[in-house]
C-alpha cells in the first residue's frame, strides 16, 4: 500500500507545474529584483532605448509601451523595421503615451519587465504585475552601445553580444583604411533638430561608431539653467547663436521624426526655420562637413545603429571624395 502510495505522489509531482528557476539581481538603481532565470515574456517601457538592444541579441518582446492597439508605434517612425529591418514580430501595445493601462499590461502575462532609470517612480506600479528591471539608458551614465552589453549580461546573451561586437569591430577597421584621412583628433557634433537646436548625449550607437572610429567630440557648453530635453537624457539644447560660431570638422546633422523629411532635404529645411542662412555663413556648410543622418537608425544604444552609423558615413566618405 505504501508502495502505491509514493508511486502516486511520485505521478503527480511528475506531471505537476514545475516551478521556475529564480534568481536575484542588482539592477541600475541598486533595487535587488528576483527574476526568472529565463524570462519567456519580457516587456519594455521605452522600444528606442531598450527593445531594440534586446532585440538585437536575438530576443522576442512580448509587449512594448509606446505601442497603440494595433500594433502601431506612437511615432510615424517603427524602430524595429528601421534598425533591425522588416520581418521582424513586433510586441503588442500596453499604451501609447501618458498613464500605463495595467489591465492591457496584465493581460500580455510578462514574467520580466524592464525598464529605464526614468521609470523609477513607476516601479512600484509595475511590480503589481511583473518583476522591475531598472537599466540605465542616460548619457551621464552609459555610453554608446553599453545598454546591449549591460542586458546581454542580464539575459545570459554574452556569447550573442561578443560576436556582434567583433563583426562590428572588423567593419570598424575596415572602414578606416579607407578613408582618405585619419579621423584621430578630428572632432565632430551631433545636432538633433526639434524645434530648437540640440546636442545629442553620448548614449547611441551613432556615437560609439564615431569614436571608435577615432574622432573626438566638439565640447560645447550648455546655456546657463539649461536641462536634458527629450526625457532621456540624451538631448541638451543648443542656442543658434552658439551653434552658427561652431566648427567641429564634422557637422552630424539629424532631423526629428516628427518633421517632414529625415533626409538631406528635409534636414536642410527644418535647419532653416531655426537659423536662416546657416548654409551660407557656417564653415562645415561652405566646407562641405556636413553628414546628413536619419535618426531612427544611429540613435538606439545598439550595435545595429552602430552599423547603420558606419554606412552612412561610409556613403558619405564616397560622395566627398
Amino acid at each position: 500500500m505504501r508502495f502505491l502510495v509514493s508511486c502516486a505522489i511520485a505521478a503527480l509531482l511528475a506531471t505537476g507545474p514545475v516551478l521556475a528557476a529564480e534568481r536575484t539581481v542588482t539592477d541600475d538603481t541598486g533595487r535587488k529584483v528576483t527574476i526568472p532565470e529565463q524570462p519567456e515574456h519580457i516587456v519594455v517601457m521605452h522600444e528606442p532605448l531598450l527593445g531594440i538592444p534586446l532585440m538585437d541579441l536575438g530576443l522576442d518582446l512580448t509587449g512594448s509601451f509606446g505601442r497603440a492597439d494595433d500594433g502601431s508605434f506612437v511615432i510615424a517612425v517603427d524602430f524595429i523595421d528601421t534598425v533591425l529591418g522588416e520581418g521582424k514580430t513586433k510586441p503588442k501595445g500596453f499604451g501609447p503615451v501618458g498613464q500605463l493601462d495595467l489591465e492591457k499590461l496584465r493581460a500580455l502575462e510578462p514574467d520580466l519587465i524592464v525598464a529605464s532609470e526614468l521609470d523609477a517612480g513607476k516601479a512600484d506600479q509595475l511590480a503589481t504585475v511583473a518583476p522591475v528591471y531598472l537599466q540605465n539608458v542616460g548619457s551621464s551614465k552609459v555610453y554608446g552601445f553599453d545598454v546591449e552589453e549591460d542586458l546581454a549580461a542580464l539575459f545570459g546573451r554574452e556569447d550573442v553580444f561578443a560576436a556582434r561586437k567583433a563583426a562590428y569591430e572588423k567593419r570598424v577597421e575596415d572602414l578606416r583604411t579607407k578613408l582618405p584621412f585619419d579621423p584621430a583628433g578630428r572632432t565632430y557634433l551631433p545636432v538633433f533638430l526639434t524645434d530648437q537646436l540640440n546636442v545629442v548625449g553620448d548614449s547611441s550607437g551613432m556615437v560609439q561608431a564615431l569614436e571608435d572610429l577615432g574622432y573626438s567630440r566638439l565640447e560645447v557648453g550648455a546655456p546657463s539653467g539649461a536641462s536634458p530635453a527629450g526625457g532621456s537624457m540624451m538631448l541638451m539644447p543648443l542656442s543658434a547663436e552658439e551653434f552658427g560660431k561652431l566648427d567641429p570638422d564634422v557637422l552630424v546633422l539629424l532631423n526629428s521624426y516628427m518633421a517632414g523629411g529625415r533626409d538631406e532635404a528635409g534636414t536642410r529645411a527644418s535647419l532653416s526655420k531655426i537659423v536662416p542662412g546657416w548654409d551660407q555663413f557656417m564653415k562645415p556648410a561652405k566646407e562641405n562637413r556636413i553628414l546628413f543622418v536619419d535618426p531612427a537608425k544611429v540613435i538606439t544604444p545598439s550595435v545595429a545603429s552602430a552599423e547603420h552609423m558606419l554606412d552612412a558615413i561610409a556613403g558619405w566618405n564616397e560622395t566627398t571624395q
